[in-house]
């Protein structure tokens, strides 16, 4: 199944090439090697024409991008899911830590989705390769995820989230004792210019995002927090505590010491939204996994 992707640029107050600026975009997740890529193979053009790496973009360009990895067929997966709640319009999920909410291009297998449809019907708004997502949660957090049984709920259950209604809350442990009881991070966030596969915090190209948390245990060299999104950037809460300082413990990529095969000691612990039926407020909790309260016992023991 292959699937072209249409851009209209607007907004554009420099002069960057095309790698560059497609690079950049949040959603496609390219890197600028696959987009020079495409560019020899043709598969992507500028109003109409195909045009070289080099090319500088343009307001008012729409630019076509025919991605060929969009060729594969989706596994339906026969896998163990916790699902917490399910009726005729949507799923909650308690994931796994380690596995990966939808196939992206070098993980197309094994993935939540893979498992989900198996036996389910899902929403198509998020496109091929992410039926039914309505947000995500990184491949190594564990907890609770929304999923979208057709597309009205789905779109109804995206609208909330666009207009921040959904509530999200997570447990995290973090490195150092943090002092003050509660505090809001807000802090723009966007690709890491040294490192495409990290996030950071910057003004370049970063989009906005804002945590809120709250302090519930202290330990010898730690802190137990619960944190509120108010946004959903890629890795938010993993990047605006290393920005304040507070890793989150044994978190592989943004933390300061090597990480476990666990991974990061973060846990969406609970959701909360408006049915899109019934239009009744829903509210799910789960307790983290056991490997988290292992971990978080030693911390405590020190």
């Amino acid at each position: 199944m292959s699937k072209n992707i249409e851009i209209k640029v607007n907004n554009i107050n420099e002069n960057i090439r095309i790698d560059q600026y497609l690079s950049k975009i949040d959603d496609l997740d390219f890197t600028r090697a696959k987009v020079q890529k495409l560019i020899d193979r043709k598969l992507i053009s500028v109003n109409g024409k195909n045009i070289k790496n080099s090319y500088k973009v343009q307001n008012n360009d729409d630019i076509v991008i025919i991605d060929e990895e969009e060729q594969i067929n989706l596994k339906a997966e026969k896998m163990d899911i916790d699902i917490v709640y399910e009726d005729d319009d949507l799923i909650v999920v308690n994931k796994k830590s380690g596995v990966v909410v939808h196939p992206a291009p070098g993980n197309y297998t094994n993935t939540l989705v893979n498992g989900l449809l198996y036996n389910k019907e899902l929403s198509s708004v998020n496109g091929y390769f992410r039926p039914g997502i309505v947000h995500r949660i990184d491949k190594d957090t564990s907890g609770l995820l929304l999923v979208a049984k057709n597309d009205k709920s789905h779109a109804f259950l995206a609208e909330q989230l666009k207009e921040k209604k959904i509530t999200r809350k997570y447990v995290a442990l973090v490195s150092g004792v943090i002092n003050h009881d509660t505090g809001t991070i807000d802090a723009p966030i966007g690709r890491d210019p040294k490192d495409r596969k990290k996030m950071c915090v910057t003004n370049i190209n970063g989009k906005d995002a804002i945590t809120n948390f709250k302090v519930l245990e202290r330990y010898k060299d730690s802190t137990l927090i619960e944190c509120i999104l108010k946004t959903g950037r890629t890795h938010q809460i993993r990047v605006h505590m290393k920005y304040i300082n507070h890793t989150v413990i044994n978190d592989p990529v943004y933390g300061n010491k090597k990480a476990t095969s666990f991974g990061q000691m973060l846990h969406a612990k609970t959701i909360g939204f408006i049915h899109p039926t019934t239009k009744e407020y829903m509210e799910f909790n789960s307790d983290v996994p056991e490997e988290f309260k292992k971990i978080l016992d030693e911390y405590k023991e020190r």
